[in-house]
């Protein structure tokens, strides 16, 4: 089997980079499209079928991205200390066996261990592919990390209708076999993620150390310790605080003012085509600019249009708005990855993708709890949706104050 070969020698670096980094973009497709589609729409149909009540559908819902809050910085870490090629393989068997586990159930409850599992697949994934992107790609990781996440975005925005065109293929099916159709689609979509995984050959991971006691302790305080580094971390955690409560409460804010099912639809389809289009754009712009102005311009960008939701009223102002907000995820988030690999020690680089995965994470589930816990007790909407500015106020501030403090030489 021939295996994406790093292509150091001379003439063959650039064509042997290429070929990896093309294998990456297929890898980041496939595996988001088949986790997507086990998920959306057919997660909540499926355990519905079986029974679930609300409190376990809640908890379905959560456990895969705690998953991903818990496991991307030891992945990160452990990449940077065995290599990546093994984690690399290990996320694609996740990745291939968790879509045959909800084939073997009769119970709700088991989907709980099942999402976890199956969240364990990503959680490897992301910061692997990021840190093995950024190590290749130097002086152009923004490009390629826009372009990979690119990939990503275009299999999670098919997956869904893919996943409700087959439900509806099997509607009159018996059981739950219009359910089950589809995570045979999703088992199927991750065969090419688990041989593509195959191909990957690291050999600078046959001369590293096998993780010791206190490498964790070490690369968390090596990180967190940094405060460019860790504000950085806080800025990409706002952004994603913003995001989450914007596409998790526009869709019920916007059935309440009488918007059809459709609008919304084109709202965020719109935005998901912008981001996919524009992440390698902006990335190109990181490598190019000082890219903690393109940070905080961005956090801005995106924090800013979520406060002004009440303030809207037609359906164009939530089109610009939808737009806005995609720009600025996008601006931001591609080079806050870029930024941090390019201050991260060179033996960190896997510990630094995953710790900003892993804040990704937590601030793409605390924006949906701590705004829906908000909007629940009463509070006004308008409340709900600036909780996100008030954060990446505080987070751009931090970020501002850490990285021009002229104490630092990076």
């Amino acid at each position: 089997m021939n295996r994406m070969e790093p292509g150091n020698q001379p003439g063959g670096d650039r064509s042997g980079h290429q070929r990896i980094v093309y294998y990456l973009f297929l890898i980041g497709f496939f595996a988001i499209f088949s986790t997507t589609i086990s998920k959306n729409p057919v997660l909540p149909l499926y355990a519905h079928a079986l029974q679930a009540s609300d409190a376990t559908l809640g908890i379905i819902a959560a456990v895969s991205p705690f998953a991903g809050i818990v496991f991307s910085f030891p992945v990160g870490v452990l990449s940077d200390r065995i290599g990546k090629r093994k984690l690399l393989i290990a996320s694609g068997l996740v990745l291939l066996l968790a879509p045959l586990s909800y084939l073997l159930i009769t119970s709700a409850v088991l989907l709980i261990p099942i999402r976890f599992f199956h969240g364990l697949g990503t959680a490897i994934l992301g910061p692997v592919a990021s840190a093995i992107i950024v190590e290749r790609f130097p002086g152009r990781r923004g490009e390629m990390l826009g372009k990979y996440s690119s990939a990503t975005l275009i299999g999670r925005s098919s997956a869904p209708l893919t996943g409700g065109i087959v439900i509806s293929l099997f509607a009159f099916s018996p059981g739950l076999i219009s359910y089950q159709a589809v995570y045979i689609l999703a088992f199927l979509a991750a065969v090419p993620v688990f041989f593509l995984t195959l191909l990957y050959s690291d050999p600078s991971g046959e001369n590293r150390n096998s993780l010791q006691p206190g490498d964790l302790a070490h690369s968390f305080r090596t990180f967190f310790g940094d405060r460019i580094l860790r504000s950085t971390a806080l800025v990409e955690m706002a952004s994603y605080f913003s995001f989450g409560a914007f596409e998790t409460f526009l869709p019920v804010y916007l059935l309440g003012k009488g918007f059809a099912a459709y609008e919304i639809g084109i709202l965020f389809s719109v935005q998901v085509v912008l981001i996919a289009l524009t992440k390698p754009l902006f990335g190109q712009m990181a490598d190019r600019i000082d890219p903690r102005v393109q940070i905080v311009t961005g956090l801005f960008l995106m924090s800013g249009p979520v406060a002004l939701i009440p303030l809207m009223s037609g359906f164009g102002s939530f089109i610009i708005l939808s737009i806005i907000t995609g720009l600025g995820l996008s601006l931001s988030t591609v080079a806050t990855g870029s930024f941090i690999a390019g201050i991260a020690r060179k033996k960190e680089i896997g510990a630094s993708m995953g710790a900003l995965s892993a804040t990704m994470d937590i601030g793409h589930s605390l924006g949906p709890l701590v705004t829906g816990l908000v909007i629940g007790t009463g509070a006004h909407y308008s409340l709900g949706f600036s909780l996100g500015f008030l954060l990446a106020f505080v987070a751009g501030t931090v970020f501002v104050l850490s990285v021009y403090s002229g104490r630092d030489s990076r």
